[in-house]
C-alpha cells in the first residue's frame, strides 16, 4: 500500500481569488501547505492537483509536483479522485486529502491519519481529524466545524452548529472537525460517485455525504489545532503564528 498525499487548489474563490498564491512570509501559501507535507513519515509522494496554470507553475518554482486537473470539478474530492486516474493508483492505496488553504498543518496529525489504516486494515475506508476546542477558540463560528462520535471514535455528525448541545450544562467538551482526510482509492472512487446528500447540502460539508448513504468516518484526536485561510485577514494571523513558532 502507498501513501499518497494530495493538495486540491484551485484559483477561483467567491471570498479569496487567488487564495493559493497569497504570499505567507514570502512564500505562496501552496507552498507552505506542500513542506509541511513532505515533514510527515510515512508519506510516499506529495502532489498539487490543479487545473490553474498559475498555480501549477508557482508549485515547479519550487520544485513540487503536480497533476493537471480539469477545471469543472465540482470539489476538492472530485479533483483528488481525477489525480489518482491520471498518477495510475491502485484501488488499495491510501490517499491522504490536506487542504491547499492549511499553512499550518501539523506532520505528526498526517501520520496519525495513516497509521489508522495500518493499524486496523479493511475496518473503514475513510478518516479525518478531530480537535478539542480550547478555551480560546470560538465553537460559535460556523466556519469552525464541529463533530460528535461514537464510543469507538467513529463520527456521528457533522455541523456547523454548536454540537452537542448541553441542555443541563455550560462546559463540556466540544471537537472541531480538521478538514483532513484519507481515504483507500477504491472508496474515494465510491464516494466521488455517490449522490449529493440532503444533510450536505443544508450544512455544505461534503462529509455527511459519506454518513448519509451508510458509510463510516474513522476519528483520529488531534493534539494540534490546523489554521485555515478563508480571507485575506486569515493570512496575518498565520504569518503571527508563524513568527511565534
Amino acid at each position: 500500500m502507498k501513501v499518497i498525499l494530495i493538495i486540491p487548489a484551485r484559483y477561483g474563490s467567491s471570498r479569496f481569488p487567488g487564495k493559493p498564491l497569497a504570499m505567507i512570509k514570502g512564500k505562496p501559501m501552496i507552498q507552505r501547505v506542500y513542506e509541511r507535507a513532505l515533514l510527515a513519515k510515512g508519506i510516499d509522494e506529495v502532489y498539487v492537483a490543479t487545473d490553474d496554470e498559475r498555480i501549477a507553475s508557482a508549485v515547479h518554482g519550487f520544485n513540487g509536483k503536480v497533476v493537471m486537473t480539469t477545471a469543472e470539478l465540482a470539489s476538492g474530492t472530485d479533483r483528488i479522485n481525477q489525480a489518482i486516474t491520471h498518477l495510475g493508483l491502485q484501488d488499495e492505496d491510501l490517499v491522504i486529502n490536506l487542504q491547499g488553504d492549511q499553512p499550518l498543518a501539523d506532520p505528526e496529525s498526517l501520520e496519525q491519519l495513516a497509521s489508522l489504516f495500518k493499524e486496523a486494515p479493511n475496518q473503514f475506508e475513510m478518516a479525518t481529524l478531530a480537535y478539542q476546542f480550547g478555551e480560546n477558540d470560538n465553537p460559535q463560528d460556523p466556519n469552525q466545524v464541529k463533530v460528535v462520535f461514537d464510543n469507538d471514535m467513529f463520527a456521528l455528525y457533522f455541523s456547523r452548529s454548536p454540537i452537542p448541545y448541553g441542555r443541563d450544562c455550560a462546559e463540556y467538551p466540544m471537537y472541531k472537525h480538521l478538514g483532513v482526510y484519507a481515504y483507500t482509492c477504491q472508496f474515494l472512487k465510491t464516494f466521488a460517485a455517490l449522490p449529493m446528500g440532503r444533510l450536505e447540502q443544508l450544512e455544505k460539508l461534503e462529509q455527511l455525504r459519506a454518513l448519509e448513504h451508510g458509510h463510516r468516518i474513522k476519528l483520529a484526536f488531534s493534539k494540534f489545532n490546523s489554521t485555515e485561510v478563508d480571507t485575506p485577514e486569515d493570512v496575518a494571523r498565520c504569518e503571527r503564528l508563524i513568527s511565534e513558532d
